[in-house]
């Protein structure tokens, strides 16, 4: 991976709904001009819809028509773009997986590996869960390692993507909303970044269903930039001299004895 000094990042906070036309017409409307990475939330080209809803129909392969349509409004902007679908997995029950595609300047797919079973939902009922392989990509000569929604609650994942290089997590997300759920997803992002001293963006679909408060945080944990709750594109540009010095200032990467 080349030497990167900064890197312009949107994150486009926004409700995808149950018709997979209009989700796919969402990624040119809505892409932001010059941002380096622009980050969609998880299953953005189709909602889950009610919990226990059968996905299967909705399963498409990766070049298919949204991935397709993800590629043109990357190659249009200029950037790369990361959004998340539901991937044909060949499953014998037609379950598809939960996977971030990422095109543009990039190419990569990462399919979720911890599933949602909790809270009172149970994904792997409707959703086959990833491979255990950590997915960095090249964005802009940031190392970049990927994540969704509910990942974020497994330190470790975070931990083995830093362990390969990682300086940056993005982490897209339907962070379903809650008591206490705005709080535990502001809170454990934070600490992501902190423990690991990396940079994360982690877009979020908004309310009411899911909690909005996309953001971006520092190796030191400072909000650059964080939504509401409702519809809303936020950007902040991350820089390699913030994560040397976050590195230098807290050291935890190198001290550790475990």
């Amino acid at each position: 991976m080349t030497t990167w000094n900064s890197l312009r990042i949107s994150l486009v906070q926004h409700a995808s709904g149950l018709e997979p036309d209009a989700n796919r017409a969402l990624l040119d409307e809505l892409a932001p001009e010059g941002s380096d990475l622009v980050v969609f939330p998880e299953v953005f080209a189709r909602d889950f819809g009610k919990p226990g809803s059968d996905l299967s129909p909705y399963a498409e392969e990766p070049d298919g028509p949204f991935g397709t349509e993800l590629s043109r409004v990357a190659e249009k902007r200029g950037s790369t773009l990361v959004a998340g679908m539901l991937e044909a997995s060949g499953d014998p029950d037609g379950r598809p997986f939960n996977t971030l595609l990422v095109r543009g300047g990039a190419e990569a797919a990462y399919r979720k590996i911890h599933l949602y079973d909790s809270f009172g939902y149970k994904e792997s009922d409707a959703l086959v869960a990833g491979a255990t392989e950590p997915v960095m990509v090249d964005v802009g000569g940031v190392p970049t390692g990927l994540m969704t929604c509910y990942d974020l609650r497994f330190p470790e994942l975070a931990r083995r993507l830093v362990e390969q290089g990682a300086e940056l997590i993005v982490l897209p997300a339907a962070w379903v909303a809650g008591p206490r759920k705005v709080d535990h997803w502001r809170t454990l992002l934070r600490a992501r970044a902190i423990e690991n001293t990396v940079f994360i963006a982690a877009a979020a679909q908004s309310a009411p269903r899911y909690s909005g408060h996309s953001l971006i945080v520092d190796p030191l944990g400072d909000v650059l930039a964080e939504a509401g709750d409702g519809d809303e594109i936020i950007s902040a540009t991350i820089d390699r001299a913030v994560l040397d010095e976050a590195r230098r200032t807290n050291p935890s990467l190198v001290n550790r004895r475990m």
